[in-house]
């Protein structure tokens, strides 16, 4: 089991973000984390990621504790990528991508760091664009950068916080294909919080809904996105179909 998470609770001042939310994750799946705004999904996430700590409960990743592990470890095993991914100074993409790096790094850059950076950038489609400032990209593009950055660090738990928000279709369909096979290949273990449902279905083994600060329902597709589920969460009728594999949303007008 990589991650084991038991009764966190997170509040800013006496507002109660989340009650006691626990799961556990297997290695090598992605989770999704849906729920509509305001629910605690990015709380959530920079609880598991060290940023945010929680006044109660506990966060196992391969059974050792993520708040008492040190920066240097943490940073080696844990990549967080945040929804907002703006820059104030310029910085360019090889040399954000390179930071990815650092948590490995002594004092100069290896043969090694160049070549993992480069292999990402190649993977990423990010190639033509690695002497270009970050802040001269669009929002899509530097999205693509953050994440490349992130899995330049080799992490055992990838963290995305609505990785696709600012891309264009093909752009989401390849970006989540890529997090897939990253998965697949090395048994990585990723949670994404996601607003797409149909996109969710397509890439993701599990899900994880919120609602009032307390998880509404966990498990895979079958269990999770149904029609009712849809309604109690999010407020909106929808109709949930299986198409090519996978559940697919139609949802109808309010």
């Amino acid at each position: 089991m990589a991650l084991q998470i038991k009764d966190i609770s997170f509040r800013y001042g006496t507002n109660l973000i989340l009650d006691k939310i626990s799961f556990e994750q297997k290695t090598g799946r992605i989770l999704a984390l849906l729920g509509p705004n305001g629910t605690g999904k990015t709380t959530l996430l920079k609880s598991l990621s060290g940023i945010l700590q929680p006044f109660e409960g506990s966060s196992l990743l391969d059974g050792e504790d993520i708040l008492k592990m040190s920066v240097k470890k943490k940073s080696r095993l844990i990549a967080y990528v945040p929804q907002n991914t703006t820059t104030v100074f310029p910085v360019k993409v090889f040399d954000a991508v390179m930071m990815g790096r650092k948590p490995f790094q002594g004092f100069h850059t290896t043969k090694k760091d160049e070549e993992i950076v480069l292999e990402i950038l190649e993977l990423f489609e990010l190639t033509k664009l690695a002497f270009k400032n970050t802040n001269e990209l669009s929002g899509g593009e530097r999205q693509r950068v953050f994440l490349a950055r992130a899995l330049c660090q080799q992490p055992r738990l990838l963290l995305l916080d609505e990785p696709t928000s600012s891309m264009d279709l093909k752009n989401q369909l390849r970006t989540m294909s890529m997090v897939r096979k990253l998965a697949d290949s090395q048994d990585l273990t990723v949670i994404v919080s996601i607003h797409d449902i149909n996109l969710a279905a397509m890439y993701c083994d599990d899900f994880l809904m919120l609602r009032d600060q307390k998880i509404f329902t966990f498990g895979e597709a079958d269990k999770v996105l149904t029609s009712p589920n849809m309604e109690k969460a999010y407020g909106v009728e929808a109709d949930m179909n299986v198409y090519d594999g996978y559940k697919h949303m139609i949802l109808k007008k309010v």
